[in-house]
């Protein structure tokens, strides 16, 4: 079933009427005076700035930088940070873009993928990051995520993150520093948030692998111990972070060796690198679920044993109880006719009968591993 098209806010007069729709995508021309604002829009935003050649460019405001753009070549960059419906509504007015795709970009839970609507890409990819182990509660989680979705246009690219955990700190000053490769056009942005994005679940899968390796060294280490609750979180941590891994596969392997017109050829070369190294960390993540799920096994295994070894040695303890219980309870139902009872030696006779008794199963005991 189809959905329903993503709500439109209401059309608010700029201050300076500039056709920004009609300038941007050559269609469809609005009235000036009902193209919507683009302050409410960059209230949500990180950073933007207009750039040509790879360098970034002095501009009085957005949507001067917008317009310079389409005539005289560069393109704008708009990083968003969880946006308002209602701000990726004036952003779908301002770059004409497909309500589906808003719709999407709304959703913090999206799953990775690339699609195209009209001249517009629209790429998907979620994020990884770790937590330190003292920043987590009882329960927490090791690995959180995030969502970025990457909007590309042949003279505009906007990111929207959703997530504390989705930054992209230091990717804009790190591109602009390089300039020959920001000159490629808002491909150039595509790749370095891919690239970001992977290079993150690599590290994010380190952290997790010495994680592991702590566990594996307490359960077979020769000071055994078992923490199934630890080992159970790690194991959901990795299911998650497989849902957020495998489903990045495909998109990235179409960027790489399927030829798109908003991504310049250049560019292609680079995502086969982010594809290897996602494969990388999607064999790292299937061996830390089987090595947990046989982890865990063990350790259940372990939990059973001591489990039956406390309960022998219970036993064991109960039936040597047992013994001068039942001798004590049958003196003491007070019988005149009961044996050794008016002997000089007959109380130290059965205070060595149960001691005896109890030595002896003592011994067996001990000799068969039960204490």
């Amino acid at each position: 079933m189809a959905r329903a098209p993503l709500a439109r806010s209401p059309r608010v007069p700029l201050t300076r009427t500039l056709p920004l729709r009609a300038v941007v995508n050559g269609r469809r021309p609005l009235p000036a005076t009902v193209v919507p604002s683009a302050l409410t829009l960059l209230d949500a935003a990180v950073d933007w700035a207009l750039y040509r050649e790879g360098v970034r460019q002095p501009t009085p405001d957005f949507d001067t930088a917008v317009l310079s753009a389409k005539d005289d070549g560069g393109f704008v960059w708009l990083g968003l940070h969880e946006p308002t419906t209602a701000q990726l509504a004036q952003l779908g007015e301002v770059f004409d873009l497909h309500p589906l795709a808003l719709e999407d970009a709304s959703n913090n839970r999206q799953r990775p993928k690339v699609e195209r609507y009209d001249d517009v890409m629209f790429f998907s990819l979620r994020t990884l990051a770790y937590r330190e182990s003292e920043d987590i509660g009882d329960g927490g989680d090791v690995v959180e995520t995030g969502v970025v979705m990457v909007f590309v246009g042949e003279h505009f690219v906007v990111t929207v993150r959703h997530g504390r955990h989705a930054s992209m700190t230091g990717l804009r000053r790190r591109l602009e520093c390089a300039p020959t490769q920001l000159a490629l056009g808002p491909s150039a942005v595509l790749h370095a948030v891919a690239d970001k994005v992977v290079d993150d679940y690599l590290a994010v899968v380190d952290a997790v692998n010495a994680d592991i390796e702590e566990i594996e060294n307490a359960v077979f280490g020769p000071r055994r111990t078992t923490d199934i609750e630890r080992i159970y979180q790690l194991k959901r941590d990795v299911i998650e972070m497989k849902r957020v891994v495998t489903p990045l596969a495909q998109p990235i392997h179409e960027l790489a060796e399927r030829p798109r017109r908003l991504i310049n050829p250049d560019i292609r070369e680079y995502f086969r690198d982010v594809e290897d190294h996602l494969a990388r960390v999607r064999e790292q993540v299937g061996s830390f679920d089987e090595l947990l799920t046989s982890i865990l096994q063990a350790g259940l295994a372990r939990l059973t044993v001591s489990e039956n070894e406390d309960m022998r040695k219970i036993s064991a303890w109960v039936a040597m109880a047992a013994v001068p219980t039942m001798i004590a309870g049958i003196y003491g139902m007070n019988f005149e006719h009961m044996p050794e009872l008016h002997s000089q030696w007959g109380y130290p006779m059965v205070l060595t009968l149960m001691f005896g008794v109890c030595g002896g199963m003592f011994r067996g005991f001990k000799r068969n591993g039960w204490l």
